[in-house]
């Protein structure tokens, strides 16, 4: 089974930064595409920002678009999301999440989830 940790989230004051990793464990890390959604209190589930390992493709929501960049070390299995200038509506609950469709469109598995997923981190930006 595709077993992903995420770690990395915290407390940080507005502008600053934090990085979230991802390690994927079960699968072979080349062959998928792999997504970090946030989940904020009454609010709908967010894919900020989803990636290619295998060729470094990225995409990135609007909402963080210029601020954060995701990332990946093939030989260690892990993705990383580096959140820059960081804003009190970044606040989430921040997953990582892996899919096997990682064709031309795996862009769009930001917009409709992914199948895999690990347990949330906290992001917590205070004004």
């Amino acid at each position: 089974d595709v077993q992903l940790q995420a770690s990395g989230g915290g407390l940080v004051q507005t502008e600053g930064s934090l990085r979230l990793s991802c390690v994927v464990s079960g699968a072979s890390f080349d062959d998928y595409a792999i997504g970090w959604f946030r989940e904020a209190p009454g609010k709908e589930r967010e894919g900020v920002a989803c990636m290619r390992p295998f060729d470094g493709s990225t995409y990135y929501a609007n909402s963080v678009k210029g601020r954060f960049t995701v990332s990946s070390d093939n030989a260690k299995n892990t993705v990383y999301l580096q959140m820059n200038n960081l804003k009190p509506e970044d606040t989430a609950v921040y997953y990582c999440a892996a899919d096997p469709n990682a064709g031309s469109y795996y862009y769009q598995l930001c917009n409709y989830g992914m199948d895999y997923w690990g347990k949330g981190t906290q992001v917590t930006v205070s004004s």
